[in-house]
């Protein structure tokens, strides 16, 4: 850690000491302090941000960020402060992006690893099934990826599967290793008991986003019955013990009504969760289902609500598909993260079961290098419509002919699956999706019509 980390370390604990003392009214000093003596110019816009919430307390924001503080563990809250803002963006964003054009390649930000393919569950339409529940990667190749990955400037570390609470005690033992990285797990939630929730007190970098499909029938009909009851028992602990965690929802044909509607808005804030992140469903794996695809106007419903909630309820909210206009498209490939399945195999995207590289042949550095994940490097974003960012489901073609090109082979160990097979499944999904999507674009102000109307009525 150099001098200048320290320092920021330093500052940042003593101004979270201080702002928890009483938020309200210790955070707005704290910023005018700032303005004051001229510092962190480089961060006006974040500051401006800050001034608009804390300037009205009506605002959902204002009512957001005081309950941080008023729900989470102080200690806790540091370090996914520290973690989050000074390692992986201060200090790691202009890291990454140094090494991305030293090396000429994709540099992620986070990287999703998959340390199992077990799991107590088997959900319907999941992919995971698919491989079974035999691969693990040990504790020293995670612990090898992601020193890997702090040379490379990135410290944020999400866990899939399978289950990876299957793998507690590694997933602990790395969060005590790299106490300067952020961890977080996509998980059922099922094995959180109160003995992993003191774990998670102990070591403070560690947040689960837990996957609940809607109430007990929506959840329980994807998941098994009963799921529903042991996953609001682990929020219920999680929320006594004042720790953070989110809710990660797959909206369906079945199910987007509910996930979409207020009454479920309102029902995660009540859990305790402060983000929910949203993906549509993929048709991945020979096993997948087509029909709970949503339909174009289901996912225009979910853009509609997930937009007007952020303006009036205190949950941050993602949503891996509709929210491309934000990141500039397509994610994927290593530009802002990657996937690393229990086998080893690097993939792009964890909806992407297609490699050309395996962790126990190449660095990451290596592969991030290699065809397949330069081949998204030069070709994002896939669509001039970020409301149409991936190569799969919005862009089917441009999957297949990367995978063709590249001679990437199917991740899939018990069935492979062809990728013309496997897009043929989104085209015409695609296709309805696209003229609702345009549609969207122009309307949010994307087109030049749009962009000269805006810049009339501004004058």
């Amino acid at each position: 850690m150099t001098a200048k980390e320290k320092i920021s370390g330093f500052v940042l604990n003593q101004a979270m000491n201080y702002i928890s003392g009483d938020p309200e009214k210790n955070l707005p000093k704290l910023l005018a302090w700032v303005d004051g003596i001229g510092w962190g110019e480089g961060f006006a816009t974040h500051k401006k941000v800050l001034h608009d919430v804390l300037e009205n307390p009506e605002n959902n924001w204002y009512q957001y960020v005081m309950g941080l503080w008023k729900d989470i563990d102080n200690d806790v809250l540091k370090t996914t402060f520290r973690n989050f803002w000074l390692n992986a963006s201060l200090f790691g964003g202009p890291k990454l992006d140094a090494n991305a054009e030293k090396y000429g390649c994709n540099i992620p930000w986070a990287i999703l690893l998959d340390p199992t393919s077990a799991c107590n569950l088997k959900c319907t339409g999941c992919w995971a099934a698919e491989y079974g529940n035999s691969l693990n990667m040990s504790y020293e190749t995670l612990d090898g990826i992601i020193r890997q990955g702090k040379e490379l400037g990135t410290y944020f570390y999400l866990y899939s599967g399978g289950e990876p609470l299957v793998r507690k005690t590694d997933i602990i033992r790395l969060c005590r290793t790299h106490p300067d990285c952020q961890f977080a797990a996509f998980t059922n939630g099922t094995l959180i008991n109160e003995a992993f929730a003191d774990e998670m007190l102990r070591v403070k970098n560690f947040i689960p986003a837990i996957s609940v499909e809607g109430f007990e029938s929506d959840t329980d009909f994807r998941r098994g019955e009963g799921t529903f009851n042991k996953v609001e028992k682990a929020m219920a602990l999680l929320k006594s013990k004042r720790l953070p965690f989110g809710i990660s929802c797959c909206y369906t044909s079945q199910n987007v009504d509910m996930i979409g509607s207020e009454e479920y808005f309102d029902q995660m804030i009540e859990w305790g969760a402060k983000f929910c992140w949203f993906f549509t469903y993929m048709p991945v794996g020979r096993k997948a289902v087509p029909e709970l695809i949503a339909t174009a106007e289901q996912r225009a419903f979910m853009y509609e609500q997930v937009r007007k909630f952020r303006e009036t309820k205190p949950l941050f909210t993602m949503d891996f598909w509709n929210d491309g206009e934000y990141a500039g498209g397509c994610i994927a490939g290593g530009r802002r993260y990657l996937h690393i399945n229990a086998n080893g195999d690097m993939e792009p995207c964890a909806f992407i079961h297609y490699s050309d590289s395996s962790i126990y042949e190449k660095t990451l550095l290596e592969a991030l290098q290699s065809p397949l994940f330069m081949a998204y490097h030069d070709n994002q974003p896939f669509n001039g419509n970020h409301l149409r960012p991936c190569p799969l489901l919005d862009n089917p073609g441009r999957l297949a002919d990367m995978v063709e090109k590249t001679s990437a082979h199917s991740t899939d160990l018990q069935d492979p699956e062809d990728v013309y097979e496997l897009s043929a499944k989104c085209v015409e999904t695609a296709e309805n999706w696209e003229f609702v999507a345009d549609e969207l674009w122009a309307c949010s102000g994307h087109c030049a019509g749009c962009r000269t109307q805006k810049e009339k009525v501004n004058v």
